[in-house]
């Protein structure tokens, strides 16, 4: 079967080292402990070749823990999603559904994005940051408030954000952004073998008021908050090809100490990552 979203990938192993400071946000053992990480970098669409521009979205999932307390965390490119709810994200697809000529209406898809704004904030942020030329380099959002426990009992929102360690100095956008999808391929294979792929997991902290339930929108002042570092992964090789869908990677496997976002989108992510898998095996 045939991923509509994200299609394209390239499985890799590494390894997860916590911070001090994590075990202040969440006693999850797969966030506080130590773990060998699997993880999953690939390009949004079905099309390697379309998706391939630095002006496309680029998927991070990774794998965290072991011994039943493992964490599956999804993160993109972009810090929103293009759709608040379920019925409003196929509206948009059938907007932009060909029709029997094989074109697009247009007309029918300016009037779907001017009753429905929200969904252009993703389009609209990718436009306005074009991305490196390296998986490696790119920095990845969670665009779910998930709700974390610390031992003592404390609860409180958080957003994921990864951050490429190193980065600074290297070309980004068009300077050298590769325009095949074995070039990006190559370059990361290249930063696998010289051990050169590092990223700070790090947790943003919600303040009284942010919106946890619209995945279209940013906290207020999300850049300039306070943000808490988990810890580091760090990529040491690449996995078999067929490693992601023996793993089964599921946004709804979280080990206690995080739980689910309480969006209507994640309920429907979770929904459809479970049906997808089936069907694929």
């Amino acid at each position: 079967m045939t991923r509509a979203s994200f299609a394209w990938g390239r499985c890799v192993r590494g390894t997860y080292t916590p911070s001090g400071q994590a075990r202040e946000i969440t006693r999850s053992r797969s966030f506080t402990k130590p773990s060998r990480v699997l993880a999953r970098f690939a390009l949004d669409g079905g099309d390697p070749i379309a998706a391939n521009t630095n002006l496309s979205l680029r998927g991070f999932s990774f794998r965290l823990g072991s011994n039943g307390q493992r964490s599956d965390v999804f993160t993109q490119s972009a810090p929103v999603h293009f759709a608040r709810t379920l019925d409003q994200m196929l509206a948009f697809l059938r907007a932009r559904s060909p029709g029997p000529d094989g074109k697009l209406d247009w007309d029918r898809i300016e009037a779907f994005s001017v009753s429905n704004p929200e969904t252009l904030h993703q389009a609209d942020y990718i436009a306005a940051h074009p991305l490196p030329a390296s998986f490696a380099g790119t920095t990845y959002w969670g665009v779910h408030a998930f709700p974390t426990t610390n031992s003592k009992g404390e609860t409180r929102f958080i957003k994921f954000k990864v951050i490429p360690v190193g980065e600074e100095g290297r070309p980004a956008g068009d300077e050298v952004a590769p325009k095949r999808p074995d070039l990006l391929h190559d370059e990361l294979d290249s930063r696998i073998a010289a051990r050169d792929i590092r990223f700070s997991l790090m947790a943003l902290l919600d303040r009284p008021g942010d919106p946890v339930m619209d995945v279209t929108i940013r906290w207020p002042d999300e850049d300039a908050r306070d943000a808490l570092r988990l810890g580091t992964i760090v990529v040491t090789g690449v996995e078999a090809k067929d490693a992601r869908d023996e793993a089964g990677f599921n946004p709804a496997n979280l080990a206690e100490g995080i739980g689910r976002p309480p969006d209507e989108m994640f309920a429907a992510r979770c929904a459809a990552y479970a049906i997808s898998q089936t069907i694929r095996r």
